[in-house]
Parts: structure tokens; C-alpha cells; sequence
């Protein structure tokens, strides 16, 4: 059964008081509550830096089982190394998220690129034998000279999920590219049409089998967390309708 999953990236912010985190709610709390109300939250934090064991295992107990992260790869591997002879800096960092999935906590790790790379396939199939097949994983180019059937060939072999980042800069299409798809949906707010035109491809995705992750930008304000709240909800109510049909 295909799954739904929607949340934003990140959750420790104070600003979304009282509009999602209720007002006296402590920081060390937001995590937790976080969770009692969506199911996965990108983390940006691994990004800049390795997670410690204690701050993954804490991350784990905060949680309910169900509950994932998707983590952004270490900015060793595509900023400073830039994929090039990225193997041991890949290891490293599976290493260090290990306990996440021996938890059964780890969502998709995303590969962001940074927008001044441009497009190289031997780069990019050099780079992906680096990456475990029991893991899920999705690209974000930020450069359009991405955007072209070889490489959406290159992560349909591996399973790899196309990142579709829809922002005011750049629109990657939405080229499936795995068993999953990865949105991160970076506009600063969403009409209830543009939402229910969302929820319309969620429903269609689902039903064509697909797990889907989408990260709504958080901003300033919990707009962000509400709109994915909303996604989960139309998500929980198509799945009824699935189940019920003959």
C-alpha cells in the first residue's frame, strides 16, 4: 500500500506559536509535537554538519513509530567535493546516520546540488554506485542543463527519485523516476486551488502505487505545517476510498 507523507523542512521554530506549536510550549518540545501532528520533517541540520548518535537516538524517543526524517547529504559530498571522489565522504555520513535506519526512522536522503553545477552523466554515474540500494534517495538539480532524459535514466536504474523542486526560480518537471516521489514545494504560500490541485496529484500518485514526500517551505509562519496537516488529511481520505473500492 502506497504512502503518504507530509511535513516541512525543519521544526524548530518559535514563530509558528500560536498558529501550530501551542504558546507555552517549550523548544526541547516542538520535535514531539511536531510529530503528533505530521509524519516526516526534512532535516537541513546534516547538511552543514555529522549527527551525533545521542541527537539521532533523541530524535527516535521524541517520535512515534511511522515517523520519518529525510536528511540532506553532508555539504561534503555535493558542495565542497562535488560528487567527485565522494566515496569515503558518502560512507562517512551513511555511517553516521546508521542509527536512524536501524531504528526504521530514515526517510530519503536528498542530494541537493549547488546551482552553479551543471550537468555532467559521468560525474553522476560515477557518484551513484556510491550509494547503498537498500536506501532511498532523491537528487535536487538546481541547474536546468539537469533536466534531460540521460539523466532521468541514470536515477531510473538506481531507483533514485527525481527532486521536484517547485520554487520562483526554477520548476524541475514532474519526471518519475522511482517507486517514490520527492517534492519540496518552496513557494512562499499556496491558494486553496493551488493546494487542491496538490492534493488532486497526491491522490493520483497514491493510486498508482507511488510513495510520496512532500516538504512544504517553512518561512516565518506555520503556513507551511498547515498545508501539509491539510495534504494528510485529503491523503487519509482518499486511502479510505481505495480501500473500499472493489
Amino acid at each position: 500500500m502506497s504512502e503518504l507523507h507530509a511535513g516541512t523542512s525543519g521544526f524548530a521554530y518559535a514563530s509558528w506559536k500560536p498558529g501550530f506549536y501551542p504558546p507555552k510550549l517549550a523548544s526541547n518540545k516542538f520535535l514531539e509535537y511536531y510529530a503528533s501532528r505530521l509524519n516526516v520533517v526534512e532535516i537541513n541540520y546534516t547538511f552543514r554538519r555529522l549527527p551525533s548518535a545521542s541527537t539521532l537516538e533523541a530524535w527516535v524517543k521524541a517520535t512515534p513509530a511511522g515517523f520519518v526524517f529525510a536528511l540532506k547529504a553532508n555539504m561534503r559530498i555535493t558542495h565542497i567535493q562535488r560528487l567527485k571522489n565522494a566515496a569515503e565522504a558518502t560512507e562517512l555520513f551513511l555511517r553516521m546516520i546508521d542509527p536512524l535506519r536501524s531504528a526504521r526512522r530514515l526517510g530519503p536522503i536528498l542530494f541537493q546540488l549547488p546551482p552553479n553545477l551543471k550537468c555532467d552523466t559521468a560525474l553522476l554515474g560515477d557518484f551513484l554506485p556510491n550509494l547503498p540500494p537498500d536506501l532511498r534517495y532523491a537528487f535536487e538539480f538546481r541547474h536546468a542543463s539537469w533536466l534531460k532524459e540521460e539523466v532521468y535514466d541514470l536515477l531510473r536504474a538506481r531507483n533514485i527519485s527525481l527532486c521536484v523542486a517547485e520554487s520562483e526560480k526554477l520548476e524541475v518537471p514532474e519526471v518519475t523516476t522511482a517507486d517514490f516521489v520527492y517534492y519540496r514545494l518552496r513557494k512562499p504560500e499556496y491558494s486553496p486551488e493551488e493546494r487542491a490541485e496538490i492534493a488532486s496529484r497526491a491522490s493520483e500518485l497514491l493510486a498508482q502505487g507511488k510513495d510520496l514526500y512532500l516538504f512544504f517551505k517553512h518561512e516565518d509562519t506555520p503556513d507551511g505545517a498547515l498545508y501539509a496537516e491539510g495534504l494528510l488529511t485529503v491523503g487519509s481520505r482518499a486511502r479510505e476510498v481505495r480501500e473500499l473500492s472493489p
